[in-house]
């Protein structure tokens, strides 16, 4: 693409221009009816008009200078061959948004690029600052917590990890396990085999499998127990070695629940733990282990914690402003008991 130019008057908006070399990808660039360039225009505060190859981006300096990055990083990734959707382009946006203007940018102290997994079917990048740290706690601890609220990637980028490990033969094998608070944990009384039982509970973890991993290989790794499904209720007395263990929902899992799951964790063996204390299912009153095991094992040699919050949603962008406003409620109703 040509070198872009800029306008900026003592008292006025900056102007930018962009010029892409290649007319179908500038169009995909710019979205379907421009989708990609009003979500720049909402999330930054630009006002971006296209004509044919090229773009005018106009507003703020710094609004205008993460614009110009976001549309240059996502056309290069194009250029590779890469398709963008709108999870992409946010998440692009964010990265800029991360790392600040360029204007009081220092490369010694920002982070130039969020982190990936890669995996054989495609690279999984970090689209927020959260989901970062949450990549690197993973690849650089043995047991890490990822709490915070629905649509954050926890489960995703867990599973991601697990599929990385188990590709490069870091380990043998990928456990899952959920409790099935729902069905108070007695699963015999459950119509099916222990596959059928469990199968309801462990839908997002099976979604994300097949997102990742070729559909064959999934099924395939899990009649030869490369994946296994390890329904909680069943896990005690196990040591679990040469394994990537990821235990979701765990919100919903007793103190005592939660000692017996990371007790199981053997040799060469990752284990990850996620849930969002947020929605707790257990009876009143009772503990959530994932609430206590953070408390008490955020800071131990080993163990990575990463705490996801509202804006950190990367779902569609209501969900996220529909868990603020749950947070927001849940928020004021403390204050006036505390009152």
């Amino acid at each position: 693409m040509a070198d872009p130019w800029a306008i900026q008057g003592e008292d006025g908006p900056t102007q930018v221009v962009l010029a892409f070399d290649d007319n179908r990808l500038a169009t995909q660039l710019f979205g379907h009816y421009g989708r990609n360039l009003a979500m720049l225009e909402r999330k930054l505060g630009v006002k971006a008009d296209s004509r044919g190859n090229h773009v005018t981006l106009e507003g703020g300096r710094d609004g205008c200078e993460q614009a110009r990055r976001v549309l240059e990083h996502l056309y290069e990734a194009m250029k590779r061959g890469r398709d963008i959707g709108p999870g992409d382009v946010e998440g692009a946006i964010r990265e800029a948004v991360a790392q600040g203007s360029l204007f009081d940018f220092d490369p010694a102290e920002t982070r130039q690029h969020f982190d990936e997994i890669q995996l054989r079917r495609r690279p999984v990048r970090a689209r927020t600052a959260a989901q970062d740290a949450y990549i690197r706690a993973l690849k650089r601890h043995t047991l890490v917590f990822g709490t915070g609220p629905a649509g954050t990637g926890k489960t995703w980028l867990a599973v991601a990890y697990a599929v990385h490990l188990l590709e490069r033969r870091m380990v043998d094998r990928i456990i899952l396990s959920r409790p099935a608070v729902e069905a108070g944990e007695r699963l015999g009384f459950l119509p099916g085999d222990m596959k059928e039982k469990v199968d309801p509970y462990l839908r997002p973890i099976y979604d994300a499998l097949h997102d990742l991993m070729d559909r064959a290989f999934v099924e395939r790794a899990l009649q030869s127990g490369e994946i296994e499904i390890a329904p909680l209720a069943f896990m005690r007395g196990r040591t679990l070695s040469n394994a990537a263990v990821i235990l979701d929902e765990a919100q919903n899992t007793t103190s005592m629940q939660m000692k017996m799951f990371l007790t199981r964790l053997g040799e060469n063996s990752h284990m990850i733990v996620t849930g969002d204390p947020s929605q707790i299912d257990l009876p009143s009153g009772q503990t959530s282990g994932l609430f206590e095991a953070v408390r008490l094992l955020e800071g131990v040699e080993g163990v990575g914690v990463s705490h996801f919050k509202a804006e950190d949603v990367v779902r569609h962008e209501l969900v996220g402003r529909i868990v603020t406003a749950y947070e927001n409620a849940a928020a004021a109703r403390l204050a006036a008991r505390e009152a």
